[in-house]
């Protein structure tokens, strides 16, 4: 079937690539040759037709060139692996057809596919054009394909056919072009030779020398740069995504030859979108690996809401908060399925509060990042946040008035935020499974209205406790000689919850050892936890207190801030084989010799009276801080019994397969159930989405704990790290010491803590740890963590349970082994590797 340009538009979808665009610009004012085009499917009437259209036509050469509809799209361009032919006079027409359209049939295009994991080509069609004479040909980019740069508009050029420059026998002119048609960049290259046309060869066109006095000038003029790089935007502009062109100059005329979508620039980011610092290793105590949609959504927008309301707590202006208003949205990322912190966003939040470039080192110390900002950016963040020095000047009146009246009032406001909370939860949980699939959205709804929307006490105090702690340690570093102090001077600061848990299991270990077959029984990984809790009822008192334990700390559980994660209700196997493990070998800690009293005794009245008030500021903060995180779980704990509950609705209502499903969705898909804002029969679709997404995630390569993006993290292939890489044969280590204490031991490096079973006297390393851990520690003779600060919660435990710990020790999992024999240092953060696990075995 023959398709001419004046029925085009009625056969778009017949056309293939290469023609449908050029049919798709004929409204435009864009010159383009005429043209017509052959589909594989015979019609009577085309033997007769075909020569008439090829006179329509008016021409003495044609181009014979493949329009595939695989070809030249946005996945896969299949540039050169279908025929095409320049030059072609009429009588040669009907054949080169046929050729084009069997090309598809080669073993270059089979070979082409298989690396490509593309659709398998058809047969394609013909499309057959005027061929111009050109006295200057090339090629051009709407933006640049190397650098990614979307700014740049990229134009190459050579004398004569363009098809000197595609083949490779002949180097091009190149420029690029920014958006207000300035020059930025010329490379005019040695053209010492020139296609022209050659009928009877079988390319079509000759090689002939370029005159010597065109071989090293610029083939075009600066206004015809100009042109072609506005004729690559303009057709950008129509299909709505970058183009490379093919253009040719001829008798003064400007004309477009082909037009089609860069495939390469979804992978491409482009260097002058804005940086973004990508850093997980605070939040990955949290939220560590792949974490789930629902939880993300959740988590995403606590934070916006938190923070935002964490500048007004402290007066910050609201034109300030308005102007940062895109902030806070932006303060977590999920890539790769896993949760990174923003750090861009926590900087510009930081920097809308008095002494930014002090306390940005206290912020960079509480979350651990392994690398500080760099100063440009920086001076940047800090120079966006000023005005002029009189409203600067009222501004930080304004926020130092509101930190005095907060930490002023904080304790008050601790106890309303505790009965705001037991408030809200007052519900029985229990109540929540005879709720309906709207009673439960309102019910998440209500929690998110009276606390997520008021986390004033939390947000202060952790304020608080950054600068407190960090002001603790300059201190020491300054008055004491020795900023180590400061970890031994927070040892057993008393009444935080999160160390009773491991006094508890020690506790029912204390008492499960009074039965030898119950010790035995729970120490066993091979028995199901049914087992094991039907042997602990021989035992009324330690089945009780367990009861209690699960009570009182069911949701604190291994990653208990994931909504899909199974609480210790679910899943008691961690804590009942710490119970039995610990009753049979029982641990044994040294609590380490403190210098701090004596230190702080030889400081002047005036000096010590500070100190020790710097010092009890810091126990108070520390410890509600840690505490307040407690009350975090519970909610937490709440939210995941209600998502839990909807999820059976859902599946109820055949709207998901599982109800596990409902950790797929996000928390707008869910809410939009019940208010009308989601189509409701689109969950699966979601679902299965977001699984295959996860899937890809896992699977792949797990991206680095810092790592930076500009635009759009999905335009990377792989995310290079901005730390060093690991010496693996390292024989020291160090980190960061969070608790006193000299330990010799092997370790037992844990991945999976569910599964994993840790003897007394091991010391234990992981890559980070939650809350959930802690059923890990009362057996453990010491702590090394990859990730995490000083204020993560397993320094903070650590220092209540004066269990020697080091934390964010870089690749400490990547260059110790299980069994490998090491001493640590809790006070200088020093590891030293005594034998590896392989010399071990031999030794024995």
């Amino acid at each position: 079937m023959i398709i001419t340009q004046q029925n085009a538009k009625a056969h778009l979808g017949r056309l293939g690539g290469k023609a449908a665009s050029l049919a798709e610009l004929a409204e435009t004012d864009i010159l383009i040759p005429d043209w017509f085009a052959v589909t594989t499917d015979y019609q009577p009437d085309f033997d007769a037709a075909l020569p008439q259209a090829i006179g329509e036509l008016d021409a003495d050469f044609f181009a014979v060139r493949s329009s595939a509809a695989c070809e030249d799209g946005k996945a896969h361009s299949f540039a050169g692996q279908f025929e095409s032919y320049l030059y072609v006079p009429i009588e040669k027409v009907p054949q080169r057809i046929k050729d084009v359209q069997s090309s598809h049939q080669s073993e270059h295009l089979k070979s082409y596919q298989e690396n490509q994991n593309s659709e398998k080509a058809t047969a394609p069609t013909a499309l057959v054009q005027i061929m111009l004479t050109p006295d200057v040909s090339g090629v051009a980019f709407s933006v640049d394909p190397v650098t990614g740069n979307r700014q740049r508009a990229v134009v190459s050029a050579l004398w004569g056919t363009g098809s000197a420059l595609v083949s490779g026998d002949a180097d091009a002119d190149q420029w690029k072009v920014d958006p207000d048609d300035i020059i930025i960049e010329s490379k005019i290259a040695h053209k010492s030779i020139l296609h022209i046309p050659s009928p009877s060869s079988s390319t079509g066109y000759t090689t002939i020398e370029v005159p010597s006095d065109q071989q090293d000038i610029p083939c075009l003029s600066e206004a015809q740069i100009r042109d072609v790089a506005e004729l690559a935007r303009k057709c950008a502009a129509h299909f709505g995504c970058p183009q490379d062109i093919e253009w040719a100059y001829s008798k003064g005329k400007l004309y477009l030859l082909q037009s089609r979508p860069i495939t390469t620039l979804n992978l491409l980011p482009d260097p002058t979108d804005p940086l973004t610092i990508w850093d997980n290793s605070n939040i990955a105590e949290s939220y560590s690996g792949i974490t789930s949609p629902l939880t993300f959504s959740f988590a995403k927008r606590i934070y916006e809401h938190v923070y935002r309301e964490f500048c007004g707590l402290l007066n910050v202006p609201k034109r300030k908060i308005r102007d940062n208003d895109d902030v806070f949205p932006q303060m977590l990322g999920h890539i790769n399925g896993r949760v990174y912190y923003n750090l861009i966003s926590w900087y510009r939040v930081l920097a809308m509060l008095p002494g930014f470039k002090i306390n940005r080192s206290f912020m960079e110390q509480m979350m651990g990042v392994k690398e500080p900002m760099p100063e440009e950016i920086v001076e940047r963040i800090a120079s966006a946040n000023k005005t002029n020095r009189l409203r600067d000047g009222v501004d930080l009146a304004g926020t130092m008035m509101g930190l005095g009246l907060r930490h002023f009032g904080l304790k008050r406001q601790i106890n309303k935020f505790y009965k705001r909370l037991n408030s809200a939860l007052d519900i029985d949980s229990k109540s929540l499974t005879s709720m309906s699939l709207s009673e439960l959205s309102e019910h998440y709804r209500t929690l998110e209205n009276q606390l997520l929307k008021h986390w004033d006490a939390p947000l202060v105090n952790d304020f608080f406790a950054m600068i407190y702690y960090g002001v603790l340690r300059k201190k020491c570093e300054k008055w004491l000689d020795d900023a180590s102090l400061q970890n031994e001077l927070l040892l057993d600061s008393g009444d935080i919850i999160s160390a009773e848990p491991p006094r508890r299991i020690t506790e029912m270990a204390q008492l499960a050892k009074k039965d030898k077959d119950v010790c035995r029984l729970l120490a066993n990984p091979e028995h199901s936890a049914r087992e094991k809790l039907k042997a602990m009822e021989k035992m009324p008192a330690l089945h009780e207190m367990y009861e209690q334990y699960v009570k009182d700390f069911g949701d604190r559980c291994l990653e208990e801030l994931k909504l899909e994660s199974p609480t210790v209700e679910d899943s008691p196997n961690s804590l009942l084989n710490s119970i039995g493990m610990l009753a049979m070998n029982p641990s044994r800690h040294t609590p380490p010799v403190t210098r701090g009293p004596s230190k702080i005794e030889q400081l002047s009245w005036l000096k010590k009276v500070r100190f020790n008030w710097i010092l009890k500021q810091t126990r108070n903060r520390v410890r509600d801080r840690e505490n307040l995180r407690f009350e975090r779980t519970r909610l937490f704990g709440r939210v995941r019994k209600i998502m839990v509950e909807i999820g059976k609705r859902l599946h109820a209502d055949y709207l998901i397969d599982q109800p596990e499903d409902v950790f797929l969705l996000k928390l707008d898909d869910i809410l939009g159930v019940t208010d009308g804002s989601t189509d409701a029969h689109s969950l699966r679709d979601i679902v299965e989405a977001r699984r295959s997404s996860l899937e890809k995630a896992i699977a792949g390569p797990v991206p680095p704990d810092r790592f930076e993006t500009r635009g759009p993290a999905h335009r990377y292939r792989e995310f290079k790290t901005t730390l060093k890489e690991p010496d693996l044969s390292a024989t020291d280590l160090e980190g960061t010491p969070a608790c006193p204490g000299s330990v010799k031991g092997r370790v037992r490096v844990v991945t999976n803590p569910r599964n994993a079973t840790l003897l007394p006297g091991e010391i234990l390393v992981a890559q980070q740890t939650d809350p959930g851990w802690v059923v890990l520690f009362p057996p453990a003779a010491g702590l090394l963590v990859e990730r995490g600060s000083l204020l993560s919660h397993s320094a903070i435990v650590a220092r209540e349970l004066n269990l020697p710990c080091i934390v964010s020790i870089p690749h400490v999992t990547k260059v110790l082994k299980t069994g490998d024999m090491v001493e640590m240092n809790g006070r200088t953060g020093a590891i030293r590797i005594i034998k590896m696990e392989e010399t071990l075995k031999k030794e024995e």
